[in-house]
């Protein structure tokens, strides 16, 4: 069975001139058009290709690499808008259509939203949605506390930002624990901070003070080893160099350094860190 809107490994059953086709199983046998053929293809080699629709609605492959698949939320941009709806830039030839039914909000050309892809029950075709709440959970209970996270930013609220989590999930991170102003589409690492009695999640962008401290302390000298033994990251850096290095707020990168410094492992000069030996 193929994974419509997926990756699948699939096996050549016949070389053409304008391609080479693949056993589909019970969907038959799909174009991989030429362009897209390894050049030392053979017949019964087995190739990893993405499944889709082409313009007149026939299965076919590519190897190309789409920016979203079915089950993956993405941020898009929107390339047309027609009376069926819109059509963002997915990375392949045919454009992901987007339903009126769809939009959380009228869509217009050039504009940017989080979007999640899916197979329609009806139609059998790849759509996608920003109304991300008719196909995510909003609720979990298999998660664990501080349990690591994948993130990617779709709102905001006066309670803090809205995220999807690891594609599958809705969850809020509250304003007072987001340590640094968060973008729209933005993805990151995080940490699910617990389930509240709706089943609802939160999520930590770090772990709470004290935990995971001696990881990071390791971080900052394995860092420092491959810089030779200096950095230029220092507790009076920018916290946006902090964070893209270390992904921790400045405060718990400064607790970690000066343990460090405690310990006698590191020296600090007005501008870098030296590893002591």
């Amino acid at each position: 069975m193929i994974h419509i809107g997926q990756f699948n490994t699939l096996r050549v059953v016949k070389q053409v001139e304008f391609g080479v086709y693949l056993d589909g199983g019970d969907r038959g046998e799909i174009l991989l058009p030429r362009r897209y053929v390894p050049p030392t293809t053979q017949i019964n080699e087995s190739l990893n290709v993405f499944i889709y629709f082409d313009s007149d609605d026939c299965l076919i492959a590519t190897t190309e690499q789409p920016k979203i698949q079915c089950g993956q939320c993405a941020l898009l941009t929107v390339k047309d808008v027609n009376r069926v709806g819109a059509f963002m830039d997915w990375g392949l030839m045919k454009d992901l259509l987007v339903p009126y039914a769809e939009q959380h909000k009228p869509f217009e050309v050039g504009q940017k939203f989080v979007v999640t892809a899916y197979t329609d029950a009806h139609s059998g075709r790849i759509l996608a949605s920003s109304k991300l709440h008719r196909h995510l959970k909003e609720t979990a209970s298999h998660f664990k506390p501080l349990a690591p996270c994948q993130l990617l930013v779709f709102g905001k609220t006066d309670m803090g930002y809205k995220v999807v989590i690891d594609d599958h999930y809705l969850g809020l991170i509250f304003r007072d624990e987001a340590f640094k102003p968060l973008k729209y589409g933005q993805r990151l690492s995080g940490y699910i901070k617990g389930t509240r009695p709706d089943g609802k999640l939160d999520v930590l962008l770090q772990l709470p003070a004290g935990v995971g401290r001696d990881e990071l302390s390791q971080k900052i000298l394995a860092y420092m080893e491959a810089q030779g033994g200096v950095s230029l990251i220092t507790d009076k850096s920018p916290p946006e160099d902090i964070y893209r290095l270390f992904n921790v707020s400045k405060a718990n990168f400064k607790k970690a350094l000066g343990s460090l410094l405690k310990q006698g492992k590191v020296s600090l000069s007005p501008t870098s860190v030296h590893l002591k030996t």
